[in-house]
């Protein structure tokens, strides 16, 4: 059997289960896609969304920046109902768009029809979302260098062919823009026992990729330096199979001018001012970056374009690079936010 084929039976599938089989976020069976982060975070404005919007809601993390997304021009792939593609668009207010790519018509149908009185509910004259029939693989009503920010919510991993998914979202994405997603990866290859499961590949565990596969693919699409904002275990050794299973949410922007391949030392500092307001005491970039407003704090040549040259630069004073002093010691601190899912 071909791979088109396949990619076709898996569509089909994940279409049955999303569209009519599951009408809650309490059918599902497994522990991966019924996180709380999103509700936590943004709890003013889930109060503001219809109940039926809310009840379809599958998510791993919360793939929404904290900094100022006032403006911006998004897309959410795999939109669903649109919880978060709602939120975004409160974020990014009246004079910003969200486009929302979606495969299955029942959850499409959620998000539309609701989205008028959801702007009504943020004060908005009309709707600034827009939600599309489509495949996040090719997301071919977006054109090219159209779009400020891309997230995703525990998708990627249902997609047959991930590495067109990062594909499209370099071609969507500005100079300057970003990826923010948060989903599913193991700390191993998923064993074929699994990754041919049709209902573990539903549930975000049987489609995950390792985290270095990952990581890889986006470096390969030319997302230089991917950022792990937060990670945390969901679970562990499935269907008899030793493995463990998080939730990840990365970050990663688009240079024209590749970043650099290491950490490397330019004597740069940064500065937070303060400027976003959900963050008026410090910023955390990454899991091991966070800065405290009014504070230099040393970086690496990457990091220091990652705040000066994208929109975080209103938020932030960075000092030019002097000269090169080697590496940088950029490594990760260990992950502390390993809370238990809420299944």
């Amino acid at each position: 059997m071909n791979a088109t084929v396949i990619d076709e039976e898996l569509r089909g599938y994940l279409r049955e289960y999303y569209g009519r089989r599951l009408q809650h976020n309490g059918d599902l069976t497994e522990q991966a896609c019924c996180t709380d982060a999103t509700a936590a975070r943004h709890a003013d404005t889930i109060a503001l969304l219809p109940d039926e919007v809310v009840r379809r809601h599958y998510g791993c993390g919360c793939p929404l920046p904290e900094d100022d997304l006032s403006g911006l021009t998004c897309l959410d792939l795999g939109s669903g109902a649109g919880v978060d593609a709602f939120i975004l668009s409160r974020l990014v207010g009246p004079e910003g768009h969200v486009h929302g790519i979606d495969m299955t018509l029942e959850q499409l149908e959620v998000a539309r029809k609701h989205a008028p009185a959801v702007a009504r509910a943020f004060g908005f004259e009309r709707p600034n979302t827009t939600f599309h029939e489509g495949f996040i693989e090719t997301a071919e009503a977006i054109a090219d260098a159209s779009i400020d920010l891309v997230i995703s919510d525990c998708v990627i991993n249902l997609s047959p062919r991930k590495d067109l998914v990062i594909e499209t979202i370099a071609r969507v994405l500005r100079e300057g823009g970003e990826l923010y997603v948060s989903d599913i990866v193991a700390d191993r290859r998923v064993p074929e026992s699994l990754a041919s499961d049709p209902r573990l590949v539903a549930e975000c565990l049987g489609g995950a990729l390792y985290l270095h596969d990952f990581l890889d693919l986006l470096r390969d699409a030319g997302f230089g330096d991917p950022r792990i904002v937060e990670s945390r275990v969901l679970q562990t050794d499935v269907a008899g199979e030793p493995i463990e299973f998080r939730s990840v949410t990365v970050r990663a922007q688009k240079f024209a001018q590749p970043l650099d391949r290491r950490c490397e030392d330019y004597g740069q500092l940064a500065t937070y001012t303060g400027a976003f307001p959900r963050c008026p005491a410090r910023f955390r970039y990454d899991d091991h970056h966070v800065f405290e407003r009014g504070r230099p704090t040393p970086v690496c040549r990457n990091t220091a374009r990652m705040l000066s040259e994208t929109r975080l630069a209103k938020g932030f004073q960075v000092t030019p690079p002097l000269r090169h002093f080697g590496l940088f010691d950029c490594a990760p601190r260990p992950v502390a936010s390993d809370a238990e899912a809420c299944c």
